[in-house]
């Protein structure tokens, strides 16, 4: 299948306190094993075949390196969500999406996400187990989520196959407007969903696509082969399990 990409690099208020401590002006460009951070990542979406990729970015210095690496240069929205809304008005779907902190990238993921989002899917989210990352990296603090099957967390990695996955980007950015006001994220959950998480009967798969249909949509998920699919530079901590794996490569 063809598809494109990109990669979230924009700047949050005040820069990022990751970034600061490594004496760069942006997440994107620390560097391990000579290599800053958004060039694992495209290396990896180049290998998987994404074509185009783009790089949603308002820091000159990420701006100047995503084109050297030969990816199209886009510009950011309020947030996340936004800059997606934005790239895909430019791409369309099918269209993977990732940060530019997913240091561990593979190829593999990008494909794995690909294939495995079923064909009457509008969209893709990949998780991975908690005993997944625990077991290729002990000791990993991750924000996991609670359901009936296990504990899961997110992978930074998501298909929108098709032009309705519109719809989700939509409600991404209203839940971004509405993060100061949960109960009405809630509401868009629906009561009967809520009631099967609190009661911890609702499997997360099933919730995926129970939320899906409330917006419109089919969203399947796609669990991640490696548990390090879950692994990204958020804090210091991250870095450090992130080199020690490298290192050795």
């Amino acid at each position: 299948m063809i598809f494109s990409a990109v990669v979230l690099a924009g700047t949050r208020p005040g820069g990022d306190p990751l970034a600061k401590a490594q004496g760069t002006s942006h997440k994107a460009l620390i560097e391990i094993e000579g290599r800053p951070l958004l060039e694992r990542v495209l290396t990896a979406l180049q290998k998987s075949g994404a074509q185009p990729i783009g790089v949603s970015c308002d820091d000159p210095a990420v701006m100047a390196l995503a084109t050297q690496l030969g990816a199209q240069v886009l510009p950011t929205g309020r947030g996340p969500s936004d800059s997606t809304a934005i790239a895909f008005e430019r791409f369309g779907g099918p269209m993977v999406v990732t940060t530019a902190d997913h240091a561990l990238l593979e190829s593999e993921w990008v494909r794995q996400l690909v294939a495995d989002t079923p064909d009457d899917a509008d969209i893709g989210i990949m998780l991975a187990r908690r005993e997944q990352i625990e077991a290729t990296l002990p000791g990993s603090r991750r924000t996991y989520m609670r359901f009936a099957d296990g504990q899961w967390s997110g992978c930074n990695l998501f298909f929108l196959k098709t032009p309705k996955a519109r719809a989700a980007i939509d409600s991404w950015q209203a839940v971004e407007a509405d993060r100061k006001r949960p109960w009405r994220i809630a509401r868009r959950l629906g009561i009967g969903t809520l009631l099967t998480y609190a009661l911890g009967r609702l499997k997360l798969a099933q919730g995926i696509i129970k939320l899906g249909r409330r917006l419109g949509i089919e969203a399947r998920l796609v669990q991640a082969e490696s548990g390090l699919a879950a692994v990204d530079a958020d804090k210091p901590s991250d870095l450090e399990d992130i080199r020690s794996l490298l290192s050795p490569r």
